[in-house]
């Protein structure tokens, strides 16, 4: 067992795809002599070559575009698209064509393509590069939706997206990049895409969370089981297809759920994880689903307001134990 960041566990599974599958191959803006701007292709130019590792213009439309063509004529190419920001200038390319051709062909030909790319706030990045858009691509079928939250889940997970048919969609927090955790040493296991994870259990509430907030989910968790709060949680790790039968079982167990989230609360994941619990858990719960997600501005660039913008461990604790104190449970 290995303790390795999640930018390592990203770039370790990359190269072991790379060396397994001569079709896997690689395109995006700086991603060869650079090495990317985040590191995660560093080294992959010298050791595969100019044909399977392509700089490609500053043109995310162009290079998405392309790789749409080559996943269609038989390669797996898996594009970094350098935030998720710059995403919005391919939207067409990913939501009418990469996410529709496998139905509008009839199933004659599938798009085996990887899209990876970083989002979130806390970089002083200001607000057109610190969001988290997932759900503009969550919402289309036709695209599988991912965001891994360890790097045991970034390794199995980018596994299972190299390889599977469908158009997938890696979404890597800014945050989370230089976060560490154990994996296991030659690990080749395949995540299932469409399952979450119960990485905590417990029994007096529910926390569920996706990518930087599953994260920050479980370190709460941690914290309150201190102070003899049971909390169970969920990790998403999958947005499309989502996993609700798991949020849905937990929270039958615990009777309470707090979702946190990264975006903004109008329209976000949250609300569809809230409707869920709704439809298959009702009649047991105790209280409303509470939600805690960033406040509903663009991202500012002050560092103190930034801060005060995103949701923290500490939103996610008073959360927890404001809904706990409101039925009754005993909170410390």
């Amino acid at each position: 067992m290995s303790v390795i960041t999640y930018r390592q566990a990203l770039r370790d599974t990359l190269r072991d795809e790379m060396a397994r599958d001569e079709n896997v191959m690689l395109l995006g803006e700086e991603i060869g002599l650079f090495e990317g701007s985040y590191k995660i292709t560093e080294g992959m130019l010298k050791e595969f070559g100019e044909r399977r590792v392509r700089d490609t213009p500053i043109s995310e439309e162009g290079f998405v575009g392309a790789a749409v063509g080559a996943a269609m004529l038989g390669l797996r190419p898996v594009v970094e698209v350098m935030t998720i920001n710059f995403s919005m200038i391919a939207i067409d390319q990913i939501i009418n064509h990469a996410a529709k051709v496998y139905g509008m062909f009839g199933g004659q030909t599938s798009v085996p393509m990887v899209i990876r790319t970083p989002g979130g706030g806390g970089q002083q990045l200001g607000a057109t590069h610190s969001q988290n858009i997932e759900l503009f691509y969550a919402f289309v079928p036709g695209l599988k939706v991912i965001a891994p939250s360890s790097p045991a889940d970034a390794a199995a997970m980018l596994r299972a997206a190299v390889r599977d048919d469908d158009p997938v969609l890696l979404l890597e927090n800014l945050g989370l990049y230089n976060s560490k955790g154990e994996v296991p040493d030659g690990d080749e296991s395949v995540a299932e895409i469409g399952r979450a994870a119960v990485t905590r259990e417990g029994s007096d509430i529910t926390l569920i969370g996706y990518s930087r907030m599953a994260s920050a989910s479980l370190q709460v968790a941690e914290q309150l089981a201190e102070q003899d709060i049971s909390v169970e949680v969920v990790d998403l790790r999958s947005l499309r297809p989502l996993d609700r039968q798991t949020v849905v079982d937990s929270v039958r167990k615990t009777g309470c759920a707090v979702m946190a989230e990264d975006d903004w609360l109008t329209y976000g994941i949250g609300a569809e994880i809230a409707a869920s619990i709704q439809e298959g858990a009702f009649d047991y719960l105790d209280a409303p689903v509470r939600r805690v997600a960033m406040a509903e501005v663009p991202l500012p660039y002050a560092k103190p307001l930034e801060t005060a913008a995103l949701p923290s461990a500490e939103s996610i604790t008073t959360a927890v134990k404001e809904t706990l104190s409101a039925v009754g449970k005993r909170v410390g």
